[in-house]
């Protein structure tokens, strides 16, 4: 589904919903045609993100919208925007004059504006045989001469930033059996093409022969063979190079370490979360016209138990030549990072993250709305933590305790992959650092966040698409 954003200085004839901001204090906008007093009794207070629908019958409809009393943010606006477009319900054109609020930059409302608006109309209509429900098509923000320029410039930057996060979503949406590992490295070459980036794309002989034994090793249960995606970005003068790893494990059954038939196991075709927010990310860049290099690793592969499949006591040799010991095959997405951020180093980047749904560790510390982040270099922790504040979204520092290490401890190799049952995300996270060296390194466990049990502001019921706008923001700003 396609939205198309405009901006006027008045709202459209075509309009059939206007979306009214109200503050929680103050004068009530004329055109609601309510007091104040008249909206607390239909139970609207201007609380931020929440919204009254005041139908018409001789003109468009009317949605008040909560704002409260604070100064606005991107946050709250871009949460508004998706409490509007819920309130609309089917309709399919909105006008709103969200972004022309004072107090903040018009660039960065509208922006989030149509961030919100867009995200919340997400929805994935997959495999049904009924044809999808109309929603929001036409969003128009009506903005003031003085703050129309600025706004033109945040709309656009949001259109661009919604639809790489809605195609974030499509892909970990996708049903196993409909994305595979080959499947999805066609898709990188489409979006590839249709975005000005350079791609290679690895197959299984290729990644033996490279080294990449976590990549062969996860893939030995499967009849679908591996692939590893290179993207590459990179404008002219670069001010810095930058590399995005992405898990990119397309169903995990949690190999001959099965997972318990349950509510996770059947979001598993989610697992390759990471490698869909890379993809989705560097789509963006030349769009919004980064200005430093980012490169951006793919690692994609099914985990499945069968006869071949990886055993207990089997040991990997990486990349990078260390080797590890398996003690749980369904610690998998590691093993398959492993090679990427081995691979990822050696390209010589200024820095380098990868993002991935890699441990129920981190759901248990931080639950399903905060992702974790770890790294080894904390100026650049504080640059992808201050990404995350400006995409809304929210991860929290976890310690990469160097006292754990020896949980990690092998008889037989360099390390196991898993070391005993309590602190799993640190554990993770270390193990990952062995593949990193000096290279400032942060790692995102996205596994809570990336996926919504219901319509929540900006989030839709389904894969979350989190961590695309985090990294697109950190590509914006990342210099050496």
């Amino acid at each position: 589904m396609t939205v198309n954003v405009h901006l006027a200085r008045a709202a459209p004839r075509t309009a059939e919903t206007i979306g009214v901001p109200v503050a929680a204090s103050g004068a009530v906008p004329r055109s609601l045609g309510l007091s104040r007093a008249a909206l607390a009794a239909h139970g609207f207070e201007g609380k931020p993100g929440q919204t009254l629908l005041l139908p018409s019958a001789t003109g468009p409809s009317h949605i008040a919208v909560g704002i409260g009393d604070d100064r606005p943010t991107a946050a709250i606006l871009r949460n508004a925007a998706g409490a509007m477009v819920r309130a609309a319900g089917k309709r399919t054109s909105i006008a709103t004059s969200l972004a022309d609020l004072e107090g903040i930059d018009a660039a960065t409302a509208a922006q989030a504006v149509v961030e919100g608006a867009l995200l919340a109309a997400y929805r994935y209509h997959g495999l049904k045989s009924e044809p999808a429900s109309e929603g929001l098509q036409e969003l128009t923000l009506v903005v003031g001469d003085r703050r129309s320029s600025g706004a033109k410039l945040g709309a656009d930057r949001g259109s661009v930033t919604a639809a790489a996060a809605r195609l974030a979503r499509d892909l970990a949406n996708t049903p196993p059996a409909h994305l595979t590992a080959r499947m999805i490295a066609d898709k990188a070459v489409e979006v590839a093409a249709a975005s000005g980036l350079g791609v290679e794309v690895f197959n299984k002989d290729q990644l033996a022969a490279m080294g990449c034994g976590g990549m062969i090793g996860v893939n030995k249960g499967s009849t679908e063979p591996p692939r590893m995606v290179r993207l590459t970005y990179t404008p002219r003068n670069p001010r810095g190079h930058l590399v995005l790893v992405g898990k990119g494990v397309m169903y995990d059954s949690g190999g001959i370490s099965l997972k318990p038939s349950d509510g996770m196991h059947a979001m598993m075709k989610m697992d390759m979360s990471g490698a869909a927010a890379v993809l989705a990310a560097m789509s963006s860049l030349k769009a919004l016209r980064c200005k430093s290099q980012v490169t951006g690793y793919l690692m994609c592969t099914d985990n499945m138990p069968s006869g071949s499949a990886l055993k207990l006591g089997d040991v990997l040799k990486f990349r990078n030549g260390k080797t590890a010991e398996i003690h749980n095959t369904d610690a998998e997405g590691r093993l398959v990072l492993a090679d990427g951020l081995s691979l990822g180093v050696e390209a010589k980047p200024d820095a380098i993250v990868d993002i991935a749904t890699l441990t129920g560790s981190c759901i248990a510390a931080l639950g399903l709305k905060m992702a974790g982040v770890f790294g080894n270099d904390q100026p650049f922790i504080e640059r992808v933590k201050h990404a995350a504040v400006d995409a809304d979204e929210a991860i929290w520092q976890l310690p990469l305790e160097r006292n754990y290490r020896k949980l990690l401890d092998s008889n037989v190799a360099d390390m196991k992959n898993v070391g005993g049952p309590y602190g799993g995300a640190i554990l993770a996270a270390l193990f990952l650092s062995e593949f990193v060296g000096d290279t400032p390194w942060a790692h995102l466990d996205i596994a809570g966040p990336m996926n919504s049990e219901s319509d929540d502001g900006w989030l839709s019921r389904g894969a979350s698409g989190f961590g695309t706008r985090l990294l697109i923001q950190l590509a914006l700003d990342f210099a050496a």
